[in-house]
């Protein structure tokens, strides 16, 4: 008995120097648990997440936190939030070797700060049965949704606290300027445009095709192939002619977004959080990500289930270098040119 009393304490202290990294994410972050187990096997150590909020959220948390960080890893940081981080110097410069399979121009960071893992196309989107009980012709351009016909019939998410509501802000400053911008909104929640915290309030809320009043919702491009795979017996083999929910691709509205893993300074497990980097683009997890979290993997070649035909990739208007130059003076503006406009 006493043989087993001191296996088992062995053991029980074993268990307790396993080491653990901690990856601190958004939200919408899915990876497969399996994969994240054969991490754990093959690095003799246990991986921690802990979600952040909307990765707005998540960025100004790791800022506050930049003395004593949350985690060792962050995933879920954009193209938008990395000029933030960057000034921060909340980041740790790693470049994984399997960026060399990743299209320069989908890479992040020439230093590495981030190491770009999937992109994914914000736009807007539309019911389709919600939208044929309205009448209306869909809009053709962001200035219709100004107009009366089309009130209180678009819900998107908060550029300050949502990485696709900054991603569509940054579209409109892009496309209009800041003062045509800012008028734009003004003029269009005036029009009953609705702004919720962030994209799972948006959409699984408010958005019609979850039980909203909303007919148009600032999602994905890929959202739709979304609805088709999570559809009762899906089959590969016979999808539908058309998904239930559609793009908008109005000029002026959609946005590439980058997303990226990166190692967060101050950690205490250098090597295994590099480890992780390069798991997060292992051909195993960029298979596993596109019907996880219905984006487009990173790396080059990657197969994609054939519910993405619904996924569609529309040419995307080149974003001048000012207006992602500092994205946090934009989201201050938009706070007072627009939310606090009276």
């Amino acid at each position: 008995m006493r043989k087993t009393l001191m296996l088992g304490l062995l053991l029980a202290g074993a268990a307790q120097a396993q080491t653990t990294l901690t990856v601190v994410t958004h939200d919408s972050f899915d990876v497969d648990k399996k994969l994240v187990a054969q991490f754990e096997r093959e690095n003799g150590a246990r991986v921690r997440f802990v979600r952040g909020g909307d990765a707005g959220e998540l960025l100004n948390r790791l800022i506050l936190t930049r003395r004593a960080p949350v985690a060792d890893v962050v995933y879920g940081l954009d193209n938008a939030a990395l000029p933030r981080a960057r000034a921060a110097g909340i980041l740790e410069a790693y470049r994984s070797p399997a960026l060399a399979r990743v299209p320069a121009a989908s890479r992040l960071d020439g230093a590495g700060l981030l190491n770009t893992v999937d992109s994914g196309l914000v736009a807007l989107n539309y019911d389709r049965a919600a939208w044929a009980k309205t009448g209306l012709p869909l809009p053709r351009t962001l200035d219709d949704l100004k107009k009366p016909q089309y009130a209180r019939l678009t819900v998107v998410p908060s550029p300050a606290t949502s990485s696709p509501g900054l991603a569509f802000l940054l579209a409109t400053v892009n496309h209009y300027g800041e003062a045509g911008a800012w008028a734009w909104w003004r003029e269009a929640r005036a029009n009953g445009l609705k702004v919720t915290r962030g994209w799972s309030d948006a959409y699984n809320k408010e958005f019609t095709r979850n039980g909203g009043k909303y007919p148009i919702v600032l999602s994905y491009a890929s959202s739709p192939a979304a609805e088709v795979y999570y559809a009762d017996a899906y089959d590969p083999k016979k999808l539908p002619a058309q998904a239930p929910t559609a793009n908008l691709f109005l000029p002026g509205s959609t946005f590439l977004q980058l997303e990226g893993v990166g190692i967060l300074k101050g950690t205490k497990q250098p090597a295994l959080a590099r480890r992780f980097v390069d798991f997060m683009l292992s051909a195993r997890v960029q298979a596993d990500i596109p019907t996880r979290m219905w984006v487009y993997p990173a790396v080059s070649g990657t197969p994609l289930d054939p519910v993405f035909r619904f996924a569609e990739k529309p040419e995307v208007a080149p974003v001048k270098a000012s207006v992602t130059a500092n994205p946090q003076r934009l989201i201050d503006a938009w706070v007072t040119q627009v939310l606090r406009a009276r």
